[in-house]
């Protein structure tokens, strides 16, 4: 049997749920049973009824599925699957940015821990974000973490209060405005389209801003083909199956290598040999305290609730 026949044996023995991020390499993407942004993995994640669920992305993402399904085993082909914008809102202080401006509701990303969803009012995605947002009444002033980037956007968009977090995602900081423009020089016909969570001098240069599904969906309903994507270039399989038509061109980023696009070194530490063993061994287990899950399960089922 090959490596990819065992897994869907073994998935179908065991009662067994794969759900990969867009960002991951394209073997996982096509085993997947199903392939999203974290909005669309969160929902099928508490429509499971299955014994098992495998997510095949980052810690927080394998957490936010656990917290959803507490009786359920969830495995992580790779714990050191982690994520640099998680990493950069520690919860000791972030519980002291929180406690120094009582009076903000607390809307933090979900790409963050499970310890700080639990002091969260709201979680929100890329997707939702603004009605999210929407939902809190107009004069309460808002704490938005872990992301600056994606904060300052959302801030204007909806010309809230926002005071917020100094977190970043690596990937989406690294891209190079000079190196973007001079490609665009070089393609005047590609439309430039950029996730959120890029810095506000790439968002400037962006036709389209939006979530990794928005972007998939916006390359797909417009005519245009040939576009330039500012976001983790995991996402270009996908969208190549989508809009088989179009040419996509990844969105450069500072460092000086082959591809010269932003790749996430977090997502790639997932290989289907991994996925393969932690189904087999149902290890490494996504396990979080009773006490965190109660107060980070909150915030999901209300976001989950508002995005219906």
């Amino acid at each position: 049997m090959t490596l990819r026949e065992k897994i869907l044996s073994l998935k179908k023995g065991k009662n067994a749920v794969i759900l990969a991020h867009y960002y991951q390499e394209k073997e996982i993407q096509e085993i997947a049973d199903f392939v999203g942004d974290s909005l669309e993995l969160s929902k099928k994640a508490a429509e499971s009824t299955v014994d098992i669920i495998v997510f095949s992305g980052v810690h927080f993402m394998a957490e936010t599925a656990k917290l959803l399904n507490p009786s359920k085993t969830v495995v992580l082909p790779d714990l050191n699957a982690g994520c640099s914008l998680a990493d950069s809102c520690p919860p000791k202080a972030f519980k002291k940015f929180i406690d120094a401006h009582p009076e903000h509701t607390v809307i933090t990303y979900i790409n963050c821990s499970a310890e700080i969803k639990a002091m969260s009012d709201l979680v929100c995605t890329s997707s939702n974000a603004i009605k999210i947002i929407e939902s809190i009444p107009k004069e309460k002033p808002i704490i938005f973490a872990p992301d600056k980037n994606l904060g300052k956007y959302l801030a204007k968009i909806t010309g809230r209060d926002f005071l917020l977090w100094d977190g970043s995602c690596i990937v989406h900081e690294a891209f190079s405005i000079e190196k973007l423009l001079e490609l665009h020089k070089k393609h005047p016909d590609a439309v430039i389209i950029a996730h959120p969570e890029s810095e506000t001098h790439i968002l400037q240069t962006a036709t389209y801003i939006g979530s990794t599904s928005g972007m998939i969906n916006y390359v797909k309903e417009h005519p245009e083909n040939k576009f330039i994507v500012a976001t983790e270039a995991g996402i270009l399989y996908k969208m190549q199956q989508e809009a088989p038509n179009t040419i996509l061109i990844p969105a450069p980023s500072e460092a000086d290598n082959t591809c010269a696009c932003s790749e996430c070194a977090y997502m790639r530490v997932n290989t289907l040999q991994k996925l393969y063993d932690c189904l087999k061994n149902e290890s490494p287990k996504i396990e979080i305290p009773e006490t965190i899950r109660e107060n980070a399960v909150l915030p999901i089922q209300k976001m989950l609730t508002l995005s219906i």
